[in-house]
This record gives structure tokens, C-alpha cells and sequence, in this order.
């Protein structure tokens, strides 16, 4: 089945561009107009992803990225007229799982759509951990069907969030520097600061303290960071 993609931006030839590149790559295509019509049509349509422009008048890609994550965690890539840090910043640390900035590429636009899918987890099905399920503490990732637990309880984690607690956990003893956080979380060849990255551990750390963990990711300070013991506090 097809991949349903939700396009939000004010500017009707932004949309048809990337309407026709979605379509093209073999995807179905729902668009709003405002941020307004967006939760509607999210409502109704329930998108595998959502396309969301930033700079929309009133009701703005910020303001559905809030509205949205206090129901849902279907993924969501920005797109910014502005190239400033601060959007870029802002827009993950509520819950935006990549962005672009305009004018951009259709076929990038793309590719960074297939990157989040692919991570996408079944939409049906007993949860089962593989054979490829990593596992410490209390945590299990299952890279395979993009599943995240803390002691049997579902986490919903942002793409970037699984991908920087994957590589943890690929190498539960290991140091990483930011850089290859990054290069981990985002696959892709683009530059995001070290603020970046600090607010997705940031708020790893945040969705394990309400599990009752503080102790999934330790600082190493001056060098960065490493997995640590992912078990309720006593």
C-alpha cells in the first residue's frame, strides 16, 4: 500500500512540486492550505508523514508541530524559507523529525521522505522483538520494525531519537563525539550544530525520566556522550 503524504504550505506551486514529486515516486498526496485546514485534514486522513512549511501566516508549521505531537508522533519534515539555526533548532526540538530548506531539491525532498519511512514502524501486527533487537537495562530497540521500549512500555521516539539511541546501543561501552551522533541520526549529508544534537539528547533523556531512568545517556564531559545503565531508579 502507498505511502499517504500530507503537504502543508500556503504557496500553491511549492505544494505542486512536491505533490508531483511524491506521486512520482509512487505515493499518495493530501494537501492543506494553513495550518488550520492541516489538523483537519490530519484528522481525517491519519498521513504516514507530514511535509510541513514553517513560515505560514496565523497558524504557522510550529504551532501544528505542538498541536500535533500532544496526539501523535507521525513523523513530520519541515521546510523553511529561512536559514537560520534557530528554525532549525526549534522546529526538532518539538518533535520535527528532518527539514529542508527552500528552494530545495525535489529529489532530496525525497530521498530525506524514504529515509523517515523506511524507520517507520508496522502499522499492524504483534510487536515482536528480532533478531536484531538490541537490548540494555531496560531499553529494547528493534531496528527491524523501528519498536522502542522501557520495561515493556512503547516510547515514542522521533526518528532522529531512534537513530542516536541505535547507534548506543550498537556499542553500549563506546564514547561518541556530536559528529558521529550526527552522522548516525541523520544518514543523510546535511550540517546541523552541536545545540542540534544536544536538544535530541536532551529530550531522550526527558522521555526516560518519565519512565522513571535517568540514567540512559551519561555525559563524558569534553569528550561526549555514552549509553549508560537504562534502569529504573531504585
Amino acid at each position: 500500500m502507498a505511502h499517504r503524504i500530507l503537504i502543508v504550505d500556503d504557496e500553491g506551486h511549492i505544494r505542486e512540486v512536491i505533490r508531483v514529486a511524491l506521486k512520482k515516486a509512487g505515493m499518495d498526496v493530501i494537501e492543506a492550505r494553513d495550518g488550520k485546514e492541516a489538523l483537519l485534514r490530519i484528522a481525517a486522513d491519519k498521513p504516514d508523514l507530514i511535509v510541513l512549511d514553517i513560515g505560514m501566516p496565523e497558524f504557522d508549521g510550529l504551532d501544528v508541530c505542538r498541536e500535533v505531537r500532544k496526539v501523535s508522533d507521525v513523523p513530520i519534515l519541515f521546510l523553511s524559507a529561512r536559514d537560520e539555526e534557530i528554525d532549525r533548532i526549534l522546529g526538532l526540538e518539538i518533535g520535527g523529525d528532518d527539514y529542508v530548506t527552500k528552494p530545495f531539491s525535489p529529489r532530496e525532498l525525497v530521498a530525506r521522505v524514504n529515509v523517515i519511512l523506511r524507520r517507520l514502524s508496522p502499522r499492524n501486527g504483534e510487536v515482536r522483538a528480532g533478531p536484531t533487537a538490541l537490548a540494555q537495562g531496560g531499553l529494547l530497540l528493534d531496528p527491524e520494525q523501528h519498536v522502542a521500549t522501557f520495561a515493556g512500555t512503547p516510547l515514542k521516539l522521533t526518528a532522529i531519537e531512534f537513530g542516536i539511541l541505535r547507534a548506543f546501543l550498537t556499542r553500549p561501552t563506546s564514547v561518541f563525539n556530536r559528529e558521529q551522533l550526527m552522522r548516525a541520526a541523520y544518514q543523510l549529508n546535511i550540517q546541523v550544530s552541536d545545540r542540534t544534537i544536544d536538544s535530541h539528547i536532551r529530550n531522550i533523556r526527558a522521555k526516560l525520566a518519565a519512565q522513571d531512568c535517568e540514567n540512559v545517556i551519561e555525559t563524558i564531559h569534553g569528550v561526549g556522550f555514552k549509553l549508560g545503565r537504562c534502569e529504573k531508579e531504585a
